[in-house]
């Protein structure tokens, strides 16, 4: 595993599972013990996941070691506000079964007039210890202009959807001027691809798959990457991308593959 640094001196894995509608015990448990087995440290949950519960209860049964794993989670819009995040907060805690978290993000932008109260509470959550690094998800560039009005700590991270059907450039460029770090969720546009040509083709010369292309470009992008499955042979290939390196021409080729096509809500344009 390789570790990107932040903009507080800490550092983040470059590679996490991805928690998204994993809610079943047994897939929880078993997708955890693939995770660990595996060398992933960066589990990435969110209270509307409702798996908060059954991680805690996974990685309180597989004795792993809280010092060795990197923790996310997100409070929900409806929790958004000084007191209301701080009581998400707790809630969240508690069902991980842990006194602090790695990361945690604001989920959306949604509660715009909110958004004050909720980053001042992240704030001294940060500043008390209990988290160890802030950040946000989903947000497009004028979101984070309008948090830079009052903030006075810069997010570590800005947490969106990212693969090579949307590439997100400005918004990447815009983040990396500000030492924000990009973590892509759905970084292999849910399976979409799989049945690429160009990156099956990739794969072949290196002895890859599709999605260990798309996740080694997300790590040459700088970008870190939380795919999601439940299955532990796909969990152990999707850490498997160490090992080769993609030229110039084929970040190029990759790249080439936008569309601006979004495989979930767009943060300007959702509803929920």
């Amino acid at each position: 595993m390789i570790f990107f640094n932040l903009n507080n001196e800490k550092q983040i894995p470059a590679l996490g599972l991805g928690t998204y509608r994993t809610t079943n015990n047994n897939d929880v448990e078993n997708s955890i013990k693939a995770a660990l087995d595996s060398k992933f440290t960066l589990i990435d949950t969110a209270a509307v996941y409702g798996n908060e519960n059954e991680i805690g209860d996974a990685l309180k049964k597989l004795n792993s070691r809280r010092e060795n794993l990197f923790i996310t989670s997100k409070v929900w819009n409806s929790d958004q506000g000084y007191d209301s995040t701080l009581k998400a907060f707790e809630k969240s805690l508690k069902k991980l079964q842990t006194d602090y978290l790695d990361l945690y993000l604001i989920h959306w932008p949604f509660f715009s007039s909110k958004m004050t109260e909720t980053w001042r509470a992240f704030e001294r959550m940060y500043e008390e210890g209990v988290v160890k690094n802030i950040g946000v998800s989903n947000f497009h560039k004028h979101h984070l202009e309008k948090l830079f009005t009052t903030a006075n700590i810069v997010p570590a991270v800005n947490q969106i959807e990212l693969h090579p059907y949307l590439t997100q450039v400005e918004l990447r460029e815009f983040c990396k001027k500000h030492g924000i770090i990009i973590e892509s969720w759905s970084p292999i546009a849910k399976g979409r691809v799989s049945e690429d040509k160009l990156l099956q083709e990739i794969g072949k010369k290196y002895g890859k798959t599709a999605v260990q292309v798309t996740l080694r470009w997300h790590i040459q992008l700088g970008l870190v990457a939380i795919p999601k499955s439940v299955n532990p042979e796909r969990i152990a290939q999707s850490i498997d991308i160490f090992n080769f390196e993609l030229t110039a021409e084929e970040m190029q080729q990759i790249n080439n593959l936008n569309k601006n096509m979004r495989v979930g809500p767009d943060p300007d344009n959702f509803d929920f």
